[in-house]
């Protein structure tokens, strides 16, 4: 209902303000003056660097592009803001100190125009750092008025729906991918910093695997099959290791065919890293260096809000088992109990029930009691360890508990941010483990894996011990930028088309 509010209130208005700029357009075209005939214009100058370096810059000639945001006065003297990729800067434009035919273009330019400006950075009487104007070139023409000054583009799904308007009108959404392109290239530095060899791996696959998910289906009508879009990029990954690769990762798209809340997009960003001759406590160490030292890197300190909750990201983050977390904040103690029926009945005693997909096991009741009591619990950074087997079909099971496997997650703030394995490399084992995967898909968990012969022959040749982890970039982001949506660290997110 909003969003029809805040396109059609204002149709009237902004059908007259449409003309008028279309008029406006005709005539320079008329004139010969086609702003959208500009090809190019040489700046030299942004907002940011004027005003970081004002001193050194006053009285300098300098170029600067951009949008302009404002005007004001508009009579023999003129001030705009203009808009570029650092910032604001102010526009000093006055009629005797430009050619009389630029100055009486200029004054018929519109909120939103993108300019050229050749000036001199100077400060105005009110102390105001500026560019005082010599020359303004129309370089682009604006022919829809940005939202007005005072309301702004607040509507929710009008913003994701047109990012390009929200960046401008919202210089504080920038921020966000600002500090996404900075997280992703700290991940990228500090892999390729400890000798791991950036991949690329299928985004279409014959198989689905490497993760619980429900993939999207596409057909390749060239072979006449069915194909599947990644939901991890795992299994691939792994082959590298078989291969003498020994450190590898991938950044990529994920795409999961599934709910889209404020956690959830269908597509979203991974890295998946995996190393050869380590174990998940390596990856642990690995992931605690990464995330700290990103926040430490990006925004300058350990301490970070997100979700109403002061995180701490200071190393030495706690490293609990999932039984004794569940211990802590349930009181089972699932070590003491030996039988699947004991554990389910446990389980259900306070209120945990198990989906009906999934087979009434010890394992399964451990999982979901930990799923639906403990997760939304835990706050500050704190690793849950050694997951039951079956949920783990990719894992390698704990010398100590073969119930048990050597994986962990990561949880901050209710969210998962990461998830990793001591890697499953006896292939014995991982063809009984996908065999269970097709059992719950011909009962209809379609987020059940599938049978992949060519994986278990990459097996049979040999993975060394290995460590693998998968981080939700989108995840990590949101807590870099406190935002309580994906939506808001997305440039693009999926929206349902406008009928």
């Amino acid at each position: 209902m909003s969003e029809q509010k805040t396109t059609q209130q204002p149709e009237q208005e902004l059908s007259e303000q449409r003309r008028v700029r279309r008029e406006k357009l005709a005539a320079l075209q008329a004139a010969g003056e086609d702003p959208f005939q500009q090809t190019r214009f040489d700046w030299d100058a942004t907002s940011a660097q004027i005003k970081e370096h004002f001193d050194q810059m006053e009285g300098r000639a300098v170029k600067v592009a951009g949008r302009l945001m404002s005007k004001r006065g508009m009579g023999k003297v003129s001030f705009c803001d203009l808009q570029d990729r650092d910032g604001r800067i102010q526009l000093y434009a006055r009629q005797d100190e430009m050619d009389e035919a630029v100055y009486k273009k200029f004054k018929k330019f519109d909120i939103g125009d993108i300019v050229g400006v050749e000036g001199e950075v100077f400060r105005t009487q009110r102390g105001e750092m500026s560019v005082r104007a010599k020359n303004i070139t129309l370089l682009s023409k604006a022919l829809l008025p940005l939202p007005e000054k005072f309301h702004g583009l607040t509507d929710l799904e009008l913003r994701y729906r047109q990012r390009y308007v929200d960046l401008i009108v919202n210089p504080e959404v920038k921020r966000n991918f600002v500090i996404r392109s900075k997280f992703i290239k700290h991940v990228r530095d500090f892999l390729d910093e400890r000798g791991y060899m950036e991949v690329e791996t299928p985004v279409l696959n014959t198989i689905s695997g490497g993760a619980t998910a429900r993939p999207f289906i596409t057909h390749h009508n060239t072979l006449d099959i069915d194909m599947y879009m990644r939901i991890a990029t795992e299994l691939p990954l792994k082959r590298l290791i078989v291969g003498g690769l020994d450190r590898v990762y991938e950044i990529g798209r994920i795409f999961r065919n599934e709910g889209m809340d404020p956690k959830h997009n269908p597509e979203f960003t991974t890295v998946e890293l995996y190393q050869a001759y380590t174990d998940f406590n390596g990856m642990m160490d690995l992931f605690e260096d990464l995330l700290s030292s990103a926040a430490q890197k990006i925004l300058g300190t350990y301490q970070v809000e997100w979700q109403g909750e002061q995180i701490d990201l200071t190393p030495g983050w706690p490293r609990l088992t999932m039984h004794e977390a569940v211990k802590q904040y349930t009181g089972i103690d699932f070590m003491a109990i030996s039988s699947d029926e004991e554990a389910v009945a446990a389980a259900k005693a306070i209120g945990v029930e198990l989906p009906e997909t999934a087979d009434p096991t010890w394992g399964n009741a451990l999982y979901e009691t930990f799923d639906q009591k403990v997760e939304e619990k835990l706050v500050q950074p704190t690793f849950i360890t050694m997951h039951p087997v079956d949920v783990s079909p990719l894992a390698k099971r704990s010398p100590q508990d073969p119930r048990l496997t050597e994986r962990f997650e990561l949880f901050i703030c209710h969210s998962e941010m990461g998830n990793a394995f001591s890697e499953l490399n006896d292939p014995i084992d991982q063809r009984e483990r996908f065999q269970k995967q097709v059992e719950l898909r011909d009962k209809g968990d379609d987020e059940a894996g599938m049978m992949d012969d060519d994986f278990i022959t990459a097996l049979e040749y040999g993975l060394p011990p290995t460590g693998g982890l998968g981080i939700g970039i989108d995840r990590c982001v949101m807590m870099l930028t406190n935002s309580d949506s994906i939506r808001e660290v997305i440039l693009f997110p999926t929206m349902k088309p406008l009928e």
